[in-house]
């Protein structure tokens, strides 16, 4: 089980969830180390279709990155996000980012 970042964070990539994670497993929206700065200076129209995700092989599930979401778009469970969402898209996406499977 991993947090997962939710549709809700499409377009936006603020990055406070990363600067209060203890273990920094959140990244992307194109580098799957690089904590989100790759975002500094894009324009709105360069941040649709982008997202952040959390490595769902380093997260601690801490919980500190939620509070920390101006969109409220972080899970504490890949059910959660699911059940919310009504698919499983994100989690997929959220995996797939890091070259993983949902499911493994």
């Amino acid at each position: 089980m991993s947090f997962i970042i939710g549709k809700a964070c499409d377009g936006v990539c603020d990055t406070a969830c990363v600067t209060v994670c203890p273990v920094d497993c959140i990244h992307g929206p194109i580098d799957i180390s690089g904590r989100g700065m790759e975002v500094d200076g894009m324009s709105e129209e360069e941040l649709k279709g982008k997202q952040l995700y959390i490595n769902p092989k380093e997260c601690i599930d801490c919980g500190a990155c939620i509070p920390e979401c101006p969109v409220k778009a972080i899970f504490p469970t890949e059910q959660d996000t699911i059940d919310v969402e009504g698919n499983d898209e994100s989690v997929k996406k959220n995996y797939e980012f890091f070259g993983q499977k949902f499911g493994n």
